[in-house]
């Protein structure tokens, strides 16, 4: 079906960042993968094509463009060449909304240049040992001085992405004991500038493998005051306006995934013969693939809907959660089907969908889990 979200501007976007990734990403991504981390100088060449900078406003150096159409174009055309930004997808698409919708203009003004440059990257400090989804139940604390002048910030995160190449953190710590009936409450995030964190081990995972995911630690740091963003003790409802963003991302990604790993066993089994015939010829090779494709049309339909609820502010918690919920489980169930359609090839690294199968996983984790995502549905009507 003919997608109707696109206009002529979103295709041609669309092609430079296509031949940006043929020319920039693909010759060197083995490399990457060798290292586990995408370099820190490339963030200067994704800065320079103008990518960090299309939903900054212009008045801080970016394109002031209000939609999340541009950032779904870059992941459908990063997993339809079977690579990967790592840490650097969240500083743009994750951080961001933090910096644009929750700080001052004095804040606007010290951050906003520099990331559009690329001289500063951004990530998130969220999950901490022991706590995983339940943010309500974080350690980290952090302290305001008599004076109030400066926070002093104590404890340790985990599943940090990007946080090994990241100048610039943002912490959520507590800064009030949670309330009887609010656990949530006393929770704020706060802005902390290298060297004020300290990087820990890089976590092995079993797919991400360009994703610099650590361990971040904090002892006695002091944090300017003015480094507040949002409301004191009310972090955790600012952490709760991001995530559908946060989840519908995830649900694109999902998305340009299943896509991605349908074309990739079309293209291996157009190729490849066995007893005497190409694997595309066989009845089974096709009717898996035709219900590979219906599924991939589906979950476009779901995401696109989506996309267009998001740009209009229309967007809720559950209808995030039902996205992602839908996506990732749909992207799981084709991303394993073409793997199989590939044989023993599947299995090694060398192809991409054995990548993209193991980078696939942790879609239905991140962001909540499936199990949350269904409670939140489940709030949602009635339940």
């Amino acid at each position: 079906m003919r997608r109707v979200i696109f206009d002529a501007d979103h295709e041609a976007f669309r092609k430079t960042v296509r031949s940006f990734i043929e020319a920039e990403v693909v010759p060197v991504y083995e490399q990457w993968c060798a290292a586990g981390i995408v370099p820190r100088e490339f963030a200067y060449k994704i800065a320079e094509l103008g990518l960090f900078g299309v939903e900054v406003p212009e008045q801080y150096g970016g394109a002031g463009v209000e939609s999340f159409k541009f950032a779904a174009i870059v992941t459908e055309e990063i997993h339809r060449a079977g690579v990967s930004f790592g840490g650097l997808v969240s500083h743009n698409y994750l951080c961001l909304p933090y910096l644009t919708k929750l700080a001052d203009e004095e804040q606007k003004q010290r951050w906003l240049p520099t990331f559009v440059t690329g001289e500063t990257i951004f990530a998130i400090a969220m999950t901490e040992p022991g706590t995983g989804s339940d943010l309500a139940g974080m350690h980290t604390t952090a302290k305001l001085s008599e004076d109030g002048t400066h926070y002093v910030l104590n404890g340790a995160k985990t599943f940090i992405s990007g946080g090994m190449n990241a100048d610039r953190v943002i912490v959520c710590a507590r800064t009030a004991p949670p309330k009887d009936n609010d656990r949530r409450y006393g929770i704020s995030l706060l802005v902390v500038d290298a060297p004020g964190f300290t990087v820990g081990r890089k976590l092995d995972k079993i797919g991400l493998h360009v994703w610099d995911t650590v361990e971040l630690n904090f002892t006695d740091v002091r944090v300017p005051a003015e480094n507040l963003i949002g409301e004191q003790n009310r972090g955790f409802d600012n952490l709760g306006q991001n995530l559908p963003r946060e989840r519908l991302s995830i649900a694109v990604e999902a998305y340009a995934q299943a896509k991605a790993a349908v074309q990739f066993a079309a293209d291996y089994t157009r190729q490849r013969r066995v007893f005497g015939q190409l694997v595309a010829d066989f009845q089974n090779t096709k009717f898996e693939l035709a219900a590979c494709q219906a599924d991939v049309d589906a979950a476009e339909a779901v995401v696109d809907r989506a996309i267009e609820a998001y740009d209009s502010d229309s967007l809720t918690p559950a209808d995030a959660a039902s996205v992602k919920l839908f996506c990732t489980e749909v992207s799981a169930r084709v991303v394993d089907r073409c793997l199989q359609l590939h044989g023993g090839y599947g299995y090694i690294t060398e192809y991409p969908i054995a990548r993209l199968y193991a980078d696939n996983r942790v879609n239905r984790i991140v962001g909540g889990t499936s199990e949350v995502m269904k409670t939140i549905i489940a709030k949602n009507m009635g339940l």
